[in-house]
């Protein structure tokens, strides 16, 4: 009995000096994707322990800084302040595309209204707006509970460029953590408008036209849908002596999301794929 014990000992302390170790912070729209990858690039490489957080772009920027994460997803690029403190922190962080995505404007299912032009989201995000009838005249005389994603969110930074044209958001905009919060808070309440990624969107909410033009993969690709962005990882070539990774984990997984099989996860995860899937 005894031997046996050690023998097993022996493994999984074999097994812990040779695990090596991948940690991904960073976009929650990123966030289902990156599940997946995760969930695949395991079964290849069963010794990599990955460590994966979704709590917003911005925290995955930070965490390249403080050199707590080897790659950083992004629904943004980079912003200037953070270039600058790169620079002045010796840093090089890369940007790899990987996908794009539609942010979608979601309402209840239950709400008669199928279109929405950004000029009348603008004014319901900025305040300028409060009701649903004064979206539409046959709407109810309701007021309009409108979510957002917090200020660490790549998906909110979007949504403030190209939505609201940097206008200030109205204080009545209740601000959630995830885009999953808001799938849920928009599904319980008949009077809810928010935004999110099109991988998130549901059966429990609807996804409205903008301007017309529905979220498809379709119109994202032929550059119709007035609300799609580039998806990326981060990593900081530093780390690497200011050289492109060609071995390691970091490398292996990088080359397995841009791979046919990883692309194909991307479009199984609800988004558009940035490269060929083999098919």
């Amino acid at each position: 009995m005894k031997k046996w014990l050690f023998v097993l000992l022996i493994g999984v302390v074999t097994l812990i000096v040779n695990a090596q170790t991948l940690v991904i912070k960073g976009s929650n729209t990123v966030y289902p994707i990156a599940q997946l990858w995760v969930e695949e690039f395991q079964k290849i490489h069963p010794n990599v322990v990955v460590t994966l957080e979704g709590a917003g772009s911005t925290t995955g920027i930070k965490a390249l800084f403080n050199e707590t994460t080897d790659i950083a997803n992004a629904s943004r690029f980079l912003k200037p302040s953070e270039i600058e403190e790169m620079q002045k922190a010796g840093g090089y962080f890369v940007p790899i595309l990987i996908a794009y995505d539609a942010l979608s404007a979601i309402v209840h299912p239950s709400l008669p209204l199928e279109d929405i032009s950004i000029e009348t989201l603008k004014k319901i995000y900025t305040g300028e707006i409060t009701e649903w009838n004064q979206v539409d005249p046959k709407l109810p005389k309701r007021p309009i509970v409108v979510y957002s994603r917090n200020t660490a969110s790549g998906t909110f930074e979007t949504w403030v460029e190209k939505v609201l044209g940097g206008a200030k958001l109205s204080p009545r905009v209740q601000m959630l953590e995830s885009s999953q919060a808001e799938i849920e808070s928009v599904a319980k309440n008949p009077n809810a408008i928010a935004y999110t990624g099109m991988g998130y969107v549901t059966s429990q909410v609807k996804a409205l036209k903008v301007n017309g033009v529905a979220a498809s993969v379709e119109n994202v690709i032929n550059g119709t849908y007035p609300i799609s962005r580039p998806l990326f990882v981060f990593i900081d070539l530093k780390r690497f002596n200011f050289s492109w990774p060609t071995e390691g984990v970091v490398a292996d997984y990088i080359r397995f999301i841009l791979s046919p099989k990883g692309q194909k996860i991307v479009r199984e995860a609800g988004y558009v794929p940035a490269y060929g899937t083999g098919e």
